[in-house]
């Protein structure tokens, strides 16, 4: 009889019960609701069934033996049994003799009102700021030649290296610093202050890098600095999307400022602006690099408006010029230049791994606003990092992955050759991607994006990257993310594309 159980913390009266099961030979603990009408069979049933039908219990998983549940939920073997049984005869479970009892492949459609668990609705709503934003991400058909922008090609990336590194910080040794408090990132910190000092003659010492989750998270610190509700923001236009909206959830006011074959357009700019975002080194998406007539217009402009310059420096890591580009940074006298760079083009982006070059003025606010969002960071990718860029592994994987790029850039190029009469390719001399734009600019560039893809060929219109500006007709096309040898065949299908 369950009155044989006297522990009141084994009734059915709470809301619910934690239950060992056995997933790929480990215990788990499953929470279950018991609560709800019907006797106890009933109740341990329809738990049980939920748990199936909204995958909390997998197929294969066992479920612990009825004398095991009823002890720990504090009923009686039989009534354990009995909800078994009924289960076993539905489907659910299957008993396998000798084993125990299993969960079944349910293969049947749950019927209305089961299905995976969802959060409920819900009567509270968002600023209207975040009310209907969401966007589902777009489905990746492997049968594309993907020449989208931005991708780095996984497979040159040296891996066995990057385990060997990372399998040494989880020593118990390495783990043990690892602490909130404590300085994980500086060993980092110095080894970029040094990377870029020799490869883009950034000036920086240690103190002066605050490493983030990605240059995402670099700008969003910036922002949160810098950006007061209302602060006009000039932004490229064409530009960067996923940075426009960030700046936007902070309030910002955004104004689009026009870029032509020298970069940013600077006597465009709004007198207004306390802060301008820029892509100098590789335009993005047009890939053109600011002249240096422009960059100390630029520097002079914001020194005369009392204004902060926060320039991205995504992927000019590849150089297929030998005249290196000069950053904006390395040519501020007046600490107005705040230099943001990211590992994830060079390396993965899998490592969300980025950082900051702030005027000294700014690091401690900065360090502030990371401390109280994300601490430290993810300690064990930066350690790995670091003796990754100590040891010449970055340097050489950039060389290693230069090269590639470049073979892909020339057949990218060869093949917008035979466009040469529709298309005026955007000259460039970084990156990881090239632009060109149509010479009739009443071309609808996204139509034919729509009518590539429909060929097999995955590419981005540059209207879509255009803000306040009227589009400017044009495709951006990436190369790092296909091979080589399926590059003529994409570009073969493209040019089909555009000839319609």
């Amino acid at each position: 009889s369950d009155s044989t159980y006297q522990s009141a913390a084994h009734s059915l009266v709470g809301p619910g019960r934690l239950i060992r099961t056995i997933r790929k030979g480990a215990w788990v603990e499953l929470h279950v609701t018991l609560e709800g009408p019907g006797d106890r069979v009933a109740r341990i049933y329809r738990a049980l069934r939920e748990a199936v039908l909204d995958g909390r219990l997998a197929a294969g998983d066992r479920v612990p033996a009825s004398r095991d549940l009823a002890g720990q939920l504090g009923v009686a073997r039989g009534t354990v049994t009995a909800a078994y049984d009924r289960l076993t005869a539905e489907g659910f479970l299957e008993s396998r003799p000798g084993s125990g009892t299993y969960v079944a492949d349910v293969s049947l459609e749950a019927p209305a009102g089961s299905g995976r668990r969802r959060a409920r609705p819900g009567a509270v709503r968002p600023l209207p700021l975040w009310d209907g934003q969401a966007r589902p991400p777009t489905p990746h058909n492997r049968r594309l030649h993907d020449l989208s922008i931005g991708l780095p090609d996984p497979a040159l990336f040296p891996l066995e290296v990057w385990r060997r590194l990372v399998s040494a910080q989880l020593r118990r040794s390495r783990l043990e610093e690892a602490t909130y408090g404590g300085r994980g990132s500086f060993r980092l910190q110095s080894e970029i202050a040094r990377f870029l000092g020799l490869s883009r003659s950034v000036v920086a010492s240690a103190e002066d890098v605050v490493v983030t989750a990605g240059a995402q998270q670099a700008i969003d610190l910036v922002a949160r600095v810098l950006v007061a509700p209302r602060t006009v923001v000039a932004v490229e236009d064409p530009g960067y999307a996923a940075v426009h909206r960030l700046l936007e959830t902070h309030r910002a006011v955004l104004r689009g400022v026009p870029v032509d074959d020298e970069g940013l357009v600077v006597d465009a700019l709004p007198p207004e602006a306390r802060l301008v975002y820029v892509t100098p080194s590789h335009q993005f998406p047009t890939g053109v690099s600011m002249s240096l007539s422009r960059r100390t217009a630029l520097l002079r402009w914001a020194a005369e408006r009392d204004a902060v310059v926060l320039e991205d420096d995504y992927d000019s890591e590849y150089r297929y010029s030998r005249q290196p580009v000069e950053p904006l940074q390395s040519l501020d006298r007046d600490g107005r230049v705040v230099y943001v760079g990211t590992f994830s083009k060079s390396l993965l982006p899998a490592l969300r791994t980025g950082f900051l070059v702030p005027p000294r003025s700014l690091t401690p606010a900065l360090r502030e606003a990371k401390r109280v969002t994300t601490w430290e960071g993810d300690l064990t990718t930066q350690g790995a990092l670091a003796e990754f860029l100590a040891e010449g592994h970055h340097a050489a994987h950039v060389r290693r992955a230069t090269r590639v790029y470049r073979e892909r850039r020339a057949l990218v190029l060869d093949g917008l050759g035979r466009l040469d009469d529709v298309l005026r390719v955007v000259p460039s001399v970084a990156g990881l991607h090239v632009c060109a734009r149509f010479r009739d600019e009443a071309t609808d560039d996204r139509a034919l994006v729509a009518r590539a893809a429909a060929r097999g060929v995955r590419t981005e219109a540059l209207s879509d990257h255009h803000r306040d500006e009227p589009p400017r007709p044009g495709l951006a096309i990436g190369f790092a993310g296909i091979e080589a040898e399926e590059i003529p065949g994409a570009m073969a299908r493209l040019v089909s594309a555009v000839r319609g």
